[in-house]
């Protein structure tokens, strides 16, 4: 299964991606975690030491394979290159694991405009459309802010995108932009997930405004986040109220996609 997390920035994208990441890792399900933020921090939020988070190079840097691969250098436009460079060996090559979880950095990816395309991009859709899975592997994106990626057709291979959102009419607006990108490049199973949700109110607010998507679950404003990343623990480990919330986030989202034949 393959799920991508998008949204505007500073909603909690990465909070999510590795709460996803950590509770499928725990029930045995072979998890890579994909790192496709241009400042990526999903190791921290995973709690991989600084040890292993030096250990790991983004792909979008490291120029001579991103050259053997597709025969164009990064930052190269209006050039050649192949659009299905071979990715089958990159994950255990390049990445690091910790909990259960294999961790990839992909990395900036600078651009022009949205429409635009290059090699490092050509990797990270090779990534997504070409990896061969297990029945039970799960391939978790978390990736950039904002919706420049749909442009560029990157997450058009995913089983489910979610949106994550803060209870506001300005994330909301993000999220019916990303609806429109998805459904242009055909995206099944698009849902939304609420974050630092406070209460109720709040909850219903988001049910009531949502751009016609299912509202899969929400993630409270639970203390502790910060404390969590002051310390570099995982808020899977640290906070039991987003834990329990991501639970029954995977959970709705599993009998979604068996509904749907994903």
């Amino acid at each position: 299964m393959k799920i991508a997390v998008t949204g505007k920035g500073g909603v909690g994208k990465t909070t999510l991606s590795a709460l996803l990441a950590q509770y499928y890792a725990d029930r045995g399900r072979e998890v890579l975690a994909v790192d496709a933020d241009p400042a990526p921090c999903l190791a921290l939020a995973l709690g991989f030491s600084e040890a292993q988070r030096a250990q790991l190079t983004p792909v979008a840097e490291m120029d001579d394979l991103i050259y053997e691969r597709t025969g164009a250098k990064p930052g190269a436009t209006g050039g050649f290159f192949k659009l299905n460079p071979r990715v089958d060996d990159i994950p255990e090559r390049f990445s690091q694991v910790r909990r259960g979880v294999r961790l990839l950095e992909m990395g900036a990816v600078d651009l022009g405009g949205s429409g635009c395309i290059c090699p490092e991009s050509a990797m990270l859709k090779a990534l997504t459309t070409h990896l061969l899975l297990r029945k039970d592997d799960m391939l978790i994106l978390d990736m950039y802010a904002g919706v420049e990626h749909l442009g560029r057709a990157t997450a058009s291979a995913v089983d489910a995108m979610l949106v994550v959102v803060e209870p506001t009419r300005r994330s909301l607006g993000t999220a019916a932009q990303i609806k429109k990108l998805a459904s242009d490049i055909k995206i099944p199973n698009m849902y939304l997930v609420g974050n630092k949700v406070r209460d109720d109110e709040e909850r219903a607010f988001l049910e009531a405004h949502t751009p016609g998507l299912k509202v899969l679950g929400t993630l409270p404003a639970a203390e502790g986040v910060l404390e969590a990343d002051r310390l570099s623990i995982p808020v899977y480990e640290h906070v039991p109220a987003l834990r329990a919330a991501a639970e029954a986030i995977a959970q709705r989202l599993d009998e979604e996609l068996a509904v749907a034949g994903a």
